[in-house]
């Protein structure tokens, strides 16, 4: 199964698509200010410490403060491994100490970013951990034997004074030893650029950032089922060219120039594919669809048979309908970058086969995702508890921003709500002023709807309290927004 790589470049934001079978698989953006911080180096400055959390907050040069857990620290890592009993952070961190941090989670609406002072810095086929002497394997490299092999060669390229250790990427699986020596190499000398500048520079200060979008797409999405890597900015190619060259050599001949007439975004009908995944609704080709609900502490996604007849029976049209949406589910929470926990909830089935069938054909389809992902089955409710790792802002957080009229509620008060409120508060303000009119500013529905079928009801008000009511619509109020002016 090959893919497409298509990358959109202008100079404010950088978007990539991966395409596969015809569809868009996965999106990824990036906007010239709003760059991700994940992977970043920093030398930061601890600016609180909190023992009841076992936490502290770090200023390492951004709006807001970022955070560390003792379970990101290094020190207490190091003692766990030990099986020796955890140090209280208050004892292993102070105010106004310098530290050196990583980012491994984007800030994320009011939450700061995620740091860890276990740092690592990621190479094509290795990565490079500076406070821990070991050789790990990926676990997406599932022999046994092959594992040992790739460790056994690594270690014999690692120096003997060597107080760091390594991660074998998926990538290095056929990697000459050359390549790998190479990837060393240069992770080694920018390690030594991270401590020079550790020792020269202030707090808060970076000392280290990561590559660009379009280069950790060379780095991270390009493989052997990689067909082509389409670039619509002319320098743009030539400069990933220049870095692959260098980096991942094998891509190099991949990498093209897109000079169509058509956006190169077009030409996929991703623009249309961005607009779908923003709604809350997904259409399945048997009629069905998905709906798909993102807060702050979940993610639930609920599966009906909509318009779907075609099975022999009911039970064999839900089935179909659930299969069909497992498939589909995986590659919304791709595109739409869906992370945290997530509940689904399948059509109910009562035939245990239809689950585990189910069960095992979403298993199947999230085996493509690059992002860590637990399945948990069925719970008793019947509903499918998961979760994936959230690494970065979903696409509707990098797209959207919470409606200013509804407040992100997803709805809004009536116009007779309102108006009943309009008239609650005057009878309030008419016990405590004395103005010679009470004039009402409000959205056109509230008004039309006081003129009308609420008009006996402002008239009593008005000969209750004695004083003359006026109207005026305010054209740029929302239905629940309204002033009262007393004249």
């Amino acid at each position: 199964m090959t893919e497409d790589i298509l990358i959109n470049v202008t100079p404010f934001e950088t978007r990539v698509a991966l395409v596969s079978q015809g569809a868009v698989q996965e999106l990824h953006m990036e906007r010239t200010i709003q760059r991700g911080k994940v992977g970043n180096v920093y030398l930061g400055k601890v600016v609180r410490v909190l023992p009841g959390m076992q936490s502290a907050f770090i200023d390492i040069g951004l709006e807001k403060a970022a955070f560390l857990h003792i379970a990101d620290l290094r020190e207490n890592r190091s003692e766990r491994n030990h099986a020796l009993p955890s140090t209280p952070i208050e004892k292993l961190l102070f105010e106004g100490q310098s530290l050196m941090v990583q980012v491994i989670k984007d800030p994320l609406g009011t939450k700061g970013a995620r740091l860890s002072t276990q740092i690592s810095i990621a190479g094509r086929m290795l990565v490079y951990l500076p406070h821990e002497p070991h050789i790990g394997i990926s676990q997406k490299i599932g022999s046994e034997a092959d594992r040992q092999i790739l460790r056994d060669r690594v270690q014999a390229m690692v120096p003997k004074d060597e107080k760091g250790g390594f991660i074998v990427r998926t990538q290095a699986e056929g990697a000459s030893d050359e390549e790998l020596a190479a990837d060393l190499d240069y992770l080694k000398i920018l390690w030594a650029a991270v401590q020079s500048a550790a020792r020269t520079r202030p707090a808060p200060c970076l000392l280290h950032q990561d590559l660009t979008l379009a280069q950790r797409v060379l780095r991270d999405m390009a493989n052997t089922s990689t067909n082509q890597i389409l670039v619509d900015s002319r320098s743009t190619c030539a400069n990933l060219k220049t870095w692959a060259q260098t980096y991942t050599p094998s891509v190099v001949d991949r990498i093209k120039h897109y000079s169509g007439e058509r956006a190169l975004f077009d030409t996929a009908n991703i623009e249309d594919e961005i607009k779908r995944a923003l709604s809350r609704r997904v259409d399945l080709k048997s009629g069905g669809y998905l709906i798909i609900d993102q807060t702050e502490a979940l993610t639930t996604v609920d599966v009906n048979t909509g318009g779907f007849v075609g099975g022999r029976n009911f039970d064999d049209t839900i089935f179909k309908t659930n299969l069909e949406a497992a498939q589909a589910i995986a590659r919304q929470l791709r595109l739409r970058n869906l992370g945290g926990i997530i509940i689904l909830d399948f059509i109910d089935m009562e035939d245990p086969d239809h689950r585990e069938s189910v069960l095992a054909e979403l298993n199947k389809a999230l085996s493509h995702d690059r992002t860590r992902v637990t399945v948990n089955g069925f719970s008793q409710l019947g509903l499918v508890e998961m979760t994936r790792k959230r690494t970065r802002d979903s696409l509707a957080h990098q797209l959207c921003e919470p409606c200013p009229t509804c407040q992100s509620r997803g709805n809004v008060r009536t116009s007779r709500s309102v108006c009943y409120e309009i008239l609650r508060e005057i009878l309030r303000e008419a016990k405590q002023f004395n103005p010679r009119e009470f004039r009402i500013l409000a959205a056109q529905s509230v008004v039309d709807l006081l003129l009308e079928e609420e008009s006996q009801h402002l008239a009593m008000l008005g000969d209750f309290i004695g004083k003359p009511i006026s109207l005026e619509v305010a054209t740029d109020y929302t239905q629940e927004q309204y002033d009262i002016v007393l004249v």
